[in-house]
């Protein structure tokens, strides 16, 4: 088995890298991906509630997302996620 693996955004391949790289990649993308949700949450509710106007959600997300163990959570829920999936699909080939 190769130890490099191909990037894929969509449907389009773009690059070629070694796995644990991949991993990290993907890893990172979920964890930002988690980090916008929050921020449009916060935004929303920030919209509805009205207080502070409609950008004071920025300034509680940026409080929120600065706390080290907000952070450890995303990244620690994105890595067993992308373990569980890569596992699970390696279960099904067989």
């Amino acid at each position: 088995m190769s130890d490099h693996t191909q990037f894929a955004v969509g449907s389009r391949k773009v690059a070629m890298m070694p796995r644990v790289m991949k991993r990290s990649l993907q890893v990172a993308i979920a964890a930002a991906l988690t980090a916008g949700a929050v921020l449009f949450v916060m935004m929303i509710n920030g919209f509805l509630v009205g207080r502070g106007g409609s950008l004071a959600g920025i300034d509680v997300w940026l409080a929120f997302i600065k706390r080290s163990d907000i952070i450890g959570t995303i990244i620690l829920t994105a890595l067993v996620t992308t373990a569980f999936l890569y596992w699970q699909r390696d279960k099904e080939r067989r």
